[in-house]
C-alpha cells in the first residue's frame, strides 16, 4: 500500500534486541528541555526516556536556530497503555472499514499507533515532540501533534503535500536537528522520533536494537 515501512512490517518484529540496560530518566529534570503536560499521567511516565535518548534530545536542541526549542509531548508509554491506544484506534478503523481483514486493520492502525509488541514508546526510545519559542509558544508544523490521518487529511505524514510554507520550513528545521542527533522519524507522523528501538535499528541497519520493552521504576 505504501513505500513507507510501517511498524506492522514483519521486518520490524524480526529485528534483534540487545538491551543495553540504560535507565529511564525524567526529562523534566533538565531545565533546558521543555516538557509539555498534555499527556501527563499519574506516575510521570510520559516525561521519561532512556538516558541516551535524553542526551541526544539535548544535542538536537543545541542544533536548533536561536529562539527555537524542542517541546517534548510524550516519551515512555507503559505497555498496557500502548495496547489500549492500539485497540481503541483499531476499533474505529473496523467500524470505518467493516469488510477489511484483520491484517489490513493492523496495517492501517500501525500508521498511527504502533502494535504493542514492537512499540517504540514502550522501549523508552521514542519521543513525540514539536517546536516552540523560548516562551513555550508552539510553532506551526502543519497539524496538531498526534493528529490522526483522518483528522489531518494525511498531512500528519512528514513529507505530506498541502501544508503551508512556514510549516514546511519548521518541519525541515526539526528534521535536520533530530537526524543530526541520531534519531529516525516515523514517516507517517512528523512528530515521532526514536533512537535505539527496533524501528531505528531496521532503518539504520544496526545489528540489533539497543532498547527492548522498559519498565519505570517505582520510587
Amino acid at each position: 500500500m505504501t513505500d513507507i515501512i510501517l511498524l506492522s512490517d514483519h521486518r520490524v518484529a524480526g529485528t534483534l534486541v540487545a538491551d543495553n540496560g540504560e535507565p529511564l530518566v525524567d526529562a523534566r529534570e533538565r531545565t533546558t528541555l521543555r516538557v509539555d503536560a498534555r499527556k501527563a499521567d499519574d506516575d510521570g511516565s510520559y516525561a521519561h526516556v532512556r538516558s541516551g535518548v535524553l542526551r541526544r534530545l539535548l544535542l538536537a536542541q543545541n542544533a536548533l536556530p536561536s529562539g527555537v526549542r524542542l517541546l517534548m509531548v510524550e516519551g515512555f508509554r507503559p505497555a498496557a497503555l500502548q495496547r489500549r491506544y492500539f485497540d481503541e484506534y483499531a476499533a474505529t478503523l473496523r467500524t470505518a472499514h467493516p469488510d477489511a481483514r484483520p491484517d489490513r486493520i493492523r496495517e492501517l492502525a500501525s500508521a498511527y499507533i504502533s502494535p504493542p509488541e514492537v512499540a517504540p514508546h514502550v522501549s523508552g526510545g521514542a519521543v513525540d515532540l514539536t517546536l516552540c519559542t523560548a516562551d513555550g509558544t508552539e510553532l506551526p508544523l502543519g497539524t496538531e501533534v498526534n493528529a490522526t490521518p483522518e483528522e489531518s487529511g494525511g498531512r500528519c505524514r512528514t513529507g505530506a503535500p498541502g501544508i503551508g510554507a512556514e510549516a514546511r520550513a519548521n518541519r525541515t528545521v526539526l528534521c535536520r536537528a533530530m537526524t543530526a542527533a541520531g534519531f529516525v522519524n516515523y514517516p507517517t507522523e512528523w512528530w515521532h522520533w526514536s533512537y535505539g528501538d527496533r524501528y531505528w535499528a531496521l532503518m539504520t541497519a544496526a545489528p540489533a536494537a539497543e532498547y527492548g520493552p522498559a519498565t519505570l521504576s517505582r520510587q
